[in-house]
């Protein structure tokens, strides 16, 4: 099983440059990052980048905070294309599981990407409520557990277990912060990681040798030196 790449990122311009990558299997956005792109209106903002990424996966958010809203949001969402899943937090502002919105949606054939998981519990009680057979992604935010210093593998080893017979439901791997959680993910076999692009250009050299590593470092120390016009 190989491991997919999303690039998490909603930058016009760096969407144009990464959906050309081979490397990158498909897209993440959340309102967070498109406020960061600039986006001002944001159905028109996604449809622009929908106009670029035509056939990889790409996943935007509701903004939603209760039933309604969600699913309302939801439907509108799902329309922009065939390859969009529509994605929704796991719980509220409140605290309230959003099952209710997972079933519905998941039931009537809506591809989801549930978001901001970061327990067992969650991830059991989200699968109550979906239908097997819609494409789902379930999105752990390994990064975020990690930065509170909470190890993420077990949640993501568990889930991942727990959907080892669903062929349409994957785990994704969300909130990267260095380019080694590929590795990771890889070695227990999670199907997705999402990275922002920084952190896929580091991938994307992966293999370089430690003596090159070296001495590559040492050239910027010294480049960097000679730059300052450091005296001792």
């Amino acid at each position: 099983m190989r491991t997919k790449i999303f690039c998490d990122i909603a930058d016009f311009k760096t969407i144009k440059l990464f959906n050309k990558k081979r490397i990158v299997d498909g897209f993440t956005t959340n309102p967070s990052l498109m406020r960061l792109a600039g986006a001002k209106n944001y159905k028109n903002y996604s449809q622009r980048i929908l106009k670029i990424c035509k056939k990889k996966p790409i996943s935007f958010e509701v903004f939603g905070d209760n039933f309604d809203e969600m699913v309302d949001q939801a439907y509108k969402i799902n329309k922009w294309g065939k390859n969009v899943y529509v994605k929704i937090p796991v719980v509220n502002s409140k605290g309230v599981f959003s099952g209710k919105v997972i079933n519905k949606l998941s039931f009537e054939g809506i591809k989801l990407n549930i978001t901001a998981i970061y327990t067992y519990e969650q991830i059991k009680k989200v699968l109550k409520n979906l239908n097997k057979k819609t494409p789902t992604i379930l999105s752990i935010f390994a990064g975020r557990m990690a930065d509170k210093g909470k190890d993420p593998l077990p949640v993501l080893k568990q889930s991942i277990k727990a959907v080892k017979d669903f062929k349409k439901i994957e785990i994704l791997w969300a909130s990267t912060r260095e380019a080694y959680n590929f590795t990771q993910a890889k070695q227990i076999r999670c199907n997705i990681i999402t990275m922002p692009p920084s952190v896929i250009n580091k991938v994307e050299k992966f293999g370089m040798s430690s003596k090159l590593m070296t001495i590559n470092t040492v050239k910027n120390f010294l480049e960097d030196s000679k730059k300052s016009k450091f005296r001792i």
